[in-house]
């Protein structure tokens, strides 16, 4: 963290009401390197994933779509920390914390995370645990520290321990310093042009730096649903044992209550009377018991966000409508965001509020569902819709044709990953770098020089 950096995007974003990302990826790459001997010095690599950025809100279901081998599975696997990324940063909202301003009059000098039991509505100082702080210009770091030592040692509360108002005051020589949250800073209109230091390290925390105690405490966060349930659950459990292994595992309640717990689940995703179903195994149940077995296991931390990588595609086409309509359901009971991960464009315009369509391990087209499908910009985004059957066998629609085949993904070049097969390419396209996304309007992002 930087402690002098300003942002004033932070600012701003503390006076609005906008909604808040609750996972955000920032130059996202992923390279797996290509050996050809055991003495052989690594020269070349595979670009799965290679430099991307998008924002998943709270409540919000995001798709990523594209045809096998562009990159999907990868992504999702780096956001759940499954494997660790070569370069860019995945941020996630930590639920447990609480960013609060330290003030000094009108004027926010800094800022301090604290963490405190989750579901709480007030605060005590000794429940209370100090994380991250963002200290101040050097001219006010001095009282700035004593006051942190001050709140870490005894603390003087205030008449009103709520969370949207005004929490901790300490009085140092000649000045009154104050802890607030956000969200009392934005309702009283106090002046953020002063904040120093990174709020937003405040706010989320970078999944790559998750060690130790912090990574377990992700794991209760972020779970994921698998594509497969015929190799995701272990045929040697039982449906108890596979439910209730990340409370064990957690440290989650007694025995008694896991079970409650887990039994609880299983009524909340079809599997009715949960006593019928706990103490057999998994071969024992069909493809969609089964996914929704998983769909439990992930469910029963409750947590805040669920990759789930094409968790219908393995799946009879009569039972996916209900499979997709419980985790559509379970997203507005449990206030739930979704990475769905899917190749079907039907199954993401059913599921998704947004779409992010990738090739070659570039977003080339993002916005929303409706938008992206009803005007599509991109060529690749247009070919994709042009091969989706009509049901009405009296309409045309008129086909793309895409050149050649797709490009190796092994060191490919710094043009746009699409030139060899578009039929829109021209020779700027050959001699510039991958275009950017830019914003078309309406949340409609484009990677095309070709694109108006």
């Amino acid at each position: 963290m930087n402690p002098t950096a300003t942002q004033p995007e932070v600012s701003q974003r503390l006076k609005t009401n906008e909604p808040e990302a609750l996972v955000r990826i920032e130059h996202l790459s992923k390279l797996y390197p290509v050996s050809k001997g055991l003495f052989t010095r690594v020269r070349n690599f595979i670009h799965a994933v290679d430099d991307i950025s998008f924002e998943i809100k709270k409540g919000e279901v995001f798709g990523l779509i594209g045809e096998s081998g562009c990159g999907k599975t990868t992504t999702g696997k780096l956001l759940v920390k499954l494997t660790e990324p070569t370069n860019g940063h995945i941020y996630l909202r930590d639920q447990e914390r609480y960013p609060l301003l330290v003030t000094q009059g009108d004027r926010a000098i800094g800022a301090v995370v604290v963490r405190a039991p989750q579901g709480l509505t007030s605060f005590h100082h000794k429940q209370m645990t100090l994380i991250d702080v963002a200290v101040p210009g050097e001219s006010d770091r001095r009282r700035f520290l004593a006051l942190l030592q001050q709140l870490r040692q005894r603390g003087r509360s205030d008449p009103v321990w709520r969370t949207q108002g005004l929490l901790l005051r300490a009085e140092i020589g000649d000045s009154v310093y104050s802890l607030v949250t956000p969200e009392y800073a934005r309702t009283a209109q106090m002046s953020m042009d002063q904040l120093s230091g990174s709020l937003e390290q405040l706010y989320y925390g970078d999944i790559a730096m998750l060690e130790g105690a912090r990574l377990k405490s992700f794991r209760r966060n972020v779970q994921m649903i698998f594509q497969d349930p015929y190799e995701s659950l272990n045929p040697r459990m039982t449906i108890f044992d596979i439910v209730n292994e990340p409370l064990a595992v957690q440290g989650i309640g007694s025995l008694v209550e896991r079970e409650e717990r887990v039994a609880e689940m299983l009524e909340h995703v079809g599997l009715t009377p949960a006593t019928s179903f706990m103490f057999r195994f998994p071969h024992e149940l069909s493809g969609g018991q089964r996914q929704r077995v998983a769909i439990a296991r992930a469910m029963v931390l409750n947590p805040s966000f669920i990759v789930a990588d094409e968790p219908t595609s393995m799946l009879d086409v009569s039972i996916r409508i209900g499979v997709m309509n419980l985790m559509l359901e379970l997203r507005e009971e449990f206030q739930i965001s979704y990475l769905y991960i899917t190749h079907d464009l039907a199954v993401a315009r059913y599921m998704c509020d947004r779409i992010a369509v990738m090739y070659l391990g570039k977003i080339v087209e993002m916005g929303p569902t409706e938008e992206v499908i009803q005007n599509p910009l991109h060529p690749y985004t247009r070919a994709l819709i042009s091969a989706v059957p009509i049901p009405d066998p009296t309409m045309r629609r008129q086909p793309i044709e895409l050149k050649g085949s797709v490009t190796k993904p092994i060191d490919p070049p710094p043009r746009c990953r699409f030139y060899e097969r578009c039929p829109m390419a021209t020779p700027r396209c050959a001699s510039s770098d991958h275009p950017p996304l830019e914003d078309k309007g309406n949340g409609h992002w484009v990677a095309c020089y070709e694109v108006g």
